[in-house]
């Protein structure tokens, strides 16, 4: 992640027995063996082992796996819809596993709430009624939890669809109506067991994007379960990825496509078209030289010269792109005796901030040959990517 956050949940050591003899279980677990062992000889299955992690305030956690992995039973023990066999989860100073029933129902009101794969909309209440009812459950008056449901309605694009029953909307609708009663809610974490899954591709990806846009203006923590590589790589921050119940890897989804940690790994990400993973900031190099906006013609002309430039991006002092000068102009502005390069900067070039996918860069070189500008928010030029570094990062990626 780009900037440091708070941490909002604490995962350490957490492990799920399912059968009566969970003791025995972790022993032989501690001796060095795997389900598969445990389960033969015990009849107990090992759901999750010695998982640790860290749930940053504001991020999209993705925890993905093959099924049988544990996701589920991981995103349930998080909110304790599965009691835990050992092992914290802590959240805001709290210590789920040892709250008292009292307790844990206050916990899950002020920090999870839950969106399912199927839905779980009342088919016989209105979209404004089944976003009301976690409200509703709470004692919240009806005048608040209108107004409440009613702005979540339109965070989610359903503003106009309050008084619609649930079989009238899509299926993208109607997981959109989930959306918004989770958000309702107001509790400090999203949880999202495989959400997109029961929809078709093309509303999973509109609901994919919906949710990035949703999250850039809510920063809401959301932990997300998948079992889809593209869609986890797609909305991620972080990736966790899990295999028989063990964490196998964490990381962005670019360490985890560039640095897979085994070949597990390695097979599971295989056939991904890296062009859409790795970002202009993989490919892009160092700015060699830039002009400033009151150097002359001349001057511009000698710093080209000097750095095997054919051309040069012209910057305030503070480094914010102005514009670009190419050779031809500017030799030709020395040869007319001009004292400014004010009559020579032009914008005919492309800027992309540092997160642009490499995909998208190819049909961005000019037939000039100028290379792609790569700029912050504030127009501050960071470097530069030509079309020959975009190769090569893409070979390098492809051969590691």
């Amino acid at each position: 992640m780009s900037e440091k956050r708070p941490v909002k949940i604490q995962v350490r050591g957490l492990s799920k027995v399912f059968g009566n003899q969970p003791k025995k279980a972790l022993e032989l677990r501690d001796q060095g063996q795997k389900r598969p062992e445990i389960l033969e000889q015990t009849g107990q299955t090992l759901g999750l082992s010695n998982i640790d992690f860290d749930v940053y305030e504001g991020e999209l956690l993705v925890i993905m796996g093959l099924s049988g992995s544990g996701k589920s039973t991981l995103i349930r023990c998080l909110n304790r819809l599965i009691d835990t066999t050992e092992g914290d989860i802590i959240i805001d100073g709290e210590n789920i596993p040892t709250l008292s029933t009292k307790e844990l129902l206050e916990c899950r009101r002020r920090h999870f709430s839950m969106v399912f794969q199927n839905f779980a909309l009342f088919p016989h209440r209105t979209v404004q009624q089944n976003t009301e009812y976690g409200l509703e459950i709470r004692g919240v008056d009806k005048a608040e939890r209108t107004e409440t449901a009613r702005n979540s309605l339109k965070q989610v694009g359903l503003d106009g669809w309050e008084d619609a029953m649930p079989s009238q909307l899509s299926g993208g609708m109607q997981q959109r109506v989930g959306l918004a009663r989770a958000l309702a809610n107001d509790s400090s974490v999203l949880l999202m067991d495989e959400a997109f899954s029961a929809l078709d591709p093309l509303i999973r990806k509109d609901m994919q994007q919906e949710l990035l846009e949703l999250q850039h203006r809510m920063k809401k923590t959301t932990v997300f379960i998948t079992h889809d590589l593209d869609e986890a790589l797609n909305i991620g921050d972080r990736i966790i990825l899990l295999k028989d119940g063990e964490i196998v890897q964490i990381g962005t989804p670019e360490e985890i496509l560039t640095s897979p940690a085994d070949e597990y790994v390695e097979r599971f990400i295989e056939g991904v078209d890296m062009s859409r993973i790795l970002t202009a900031r993989h490919a892009m190099r160092p700015v060699r030289a830039t002009a400033r906006e009151d150097d002359g013609p001349r001057t511009a002309l000698r710093k080209m010269s000097e750095n095997g430039l054919d051309s040069i991006y012209v910057t305030s002092r503070d480094r914010k792109l102005i514009g670009l000068i190419d050779a031809d102009s500017a030799d030709k502005a020395v040869k007319e005796g001009q004292q400014s390069i004010d009559s020579l900067i032009h914008q005919d070039f492309r800027s992309v901030s540092p997160d642009e996918p490499l995909h998208n860069l190819f049909a961005m070189f000019s037939d000039k040959g100028f290379p792609i500008a790569v700029v912050d928010e504030e127009r501050r030029l960071l470097g530069v990517v030509v079309k020959g570094a975009v190769l090569a990062e893409l070979a390098e990626a492809g051969d590691n």
